[in-house]
């Protein structure tokens, strides 16, 4: 009976820990699945990616992901591909929902300070006049840039409260766009001076506060867009369907 009675305990015992050992697995794969479903975009966008041309050379690194993460989209998408350059909007691809031809359209940017923009916020500013007037899709655009504007002077209010800033805060305000910010420095000043990452980065802060996007930095550089984009996607999905 003695036996018998350590033999039933040992089996509870084994009952119980094979119980508590599947229920954190359970959990675990419940889990994993819910983040498999949140990988991706879940309702269609109109997107702009808007790219600043004298960003560090590491930028062109990440261009496998800013393509998959286009390719990703739902269907019914739509993306146009944009280079910020020298005083002027080079749009490599208009605005199409044919995703993979819009990834194609990536390139390296040119990574030196003679395709510096004059302002960045100026072709941000094109760029949103070139979204459809209509639709049901969110619209978006992805600016990768260091933030920087110096054209009227090299001090916060200068830099961050910036007339052109400000513009393009109200023409996306006017069209409907939310901005999203990856930051990653310049060849120039971003490069090496941490007051100019300070202006930088709060300036896409706020044209991404202010017209209903995020702005996505750590520290004063960047090591890849991945982390990025896995939270730019949670975002959209968060924020639903209309834009700002």
């Amino acid at each position: 009976m003695k036996k018998l009675s350590t033999l039933f305990a040992a089996a509870l015992l084994a009952v119980s820990a094979f119980g508590f050992a599947a229920a954190p697995a359970s959990a675990q794969s419940k889990k994993a699945t819910a983040g498999v479903s949140s990988e991706r975009v879940s309702r269609p966008v109109n997107l702009a990616v808007l790219i600043q041309d004298d960003l560090v050379s590491r930028v062109g690194n990440e261009l496998r992901v800013t393509a998959d993460f286009i390719r990703e989209l739902p269907a019914g998408s739509t993306v146009m591909v944009g280079y910020i350059r020298s005083g002027s909007l080079q749009v490599r691809q208009p605005f199409t929902d044919d995703l993979a031809a819009a990834a194609k359209a990536l390139r390296v940017p040119v990574g030196s300070t003679t395709a510096s923009p004059y302002n960045p916020y100026v072709q941000v500013r094109d760029a949103i006049k070139l979204f459809p007037a209509s639709g049901q899709n969110r619209n978006a655009l992805l600016f990768v840039s260091d933030g920087l504007d110096t054209s009227r002077g090299f001090d916060f209010s200068s830099s961050v409260d910036s007339i052109d800033l400000n513009r393009a805060v109200r023409a996306a305000k006017d069209r409907g766009v939310s901005v999203y910010s990856f930051y990653a420095p310049s060849a120039g000043l971003t490069s090496w001076n941490d007051r100019a990452v300070s202006f930088g980065q709060s300036a896409l802060k706020r044209v991404s506060d202010e017209t209903g996007g995020r702005a996505f930095f750590q520290g004063t550089d960047f090591v890849t867009f991945n982390a990025y984009f896995t939270r730019l996607t949670r975002t959209l999905n968060e924020q639903g369907g209309r834009a700002y």
